[in-house]
């Protein structure tokens, strides 16, 4: 068998492969996302933007435990995200993933921490400097 015969066979077994996972992802995305369309309010749940048949593709689900594969029938793992907000979610989580420490929601600030307690004394203190 010819060598380039073989890299061609595999390349297209490979090409087959990723064909049909993209299918199979794409049949399951549609199922889910009709499904969700069906239960809730054509609104963005982050910034409440409303949409309508013309706009519904920029509409995504997104699944709250990040599980595309946690698809229960009540649709208590999704929520509709416009496509902004569901881009501003996962890259919260990948910056999460990667700093846990940063997180904003489990973040705690000392008790009588004031950041701005000396920004007035610091302010006149310019003024009087400059003037």
């Amino acid at each position: 068998m010819n060598p380039k015969n073989t890299r061609h066979h595999r390349s297209e077994n490979g090409d087959t492969i990723i064909a049909t996972a993209r299918r199979e992802g794409d049949a399951r995305n549609q199922g889910y996302r009709e499904r969700a369309l069906k239960l809730y309010p054509w609104i963005c749940g982050r910034c409440s933007r409303e949409f309508t048949r013309v706009n519904l593709h920029e509409l995504t689900v997104h699944h709250r435990d990040h599980d595309h594969d946690n698809n229960p029938a009540d649709g208590s793992n999704w929520e509709l995200l416009c496509l902004y907000c569901h881009d501003n979610e996962h890259q919260r989580q990948l910056e999460n993933d990667r700093n846990p420490a940063t997180d904003i929601t489990t973040a705690t600030v000392p008790r009588g921490h004031k950041p701005f307690a000396e920004l007035k004394a610091q302010l006149q203190d310019d003024k009087q400097d400059d003037g």
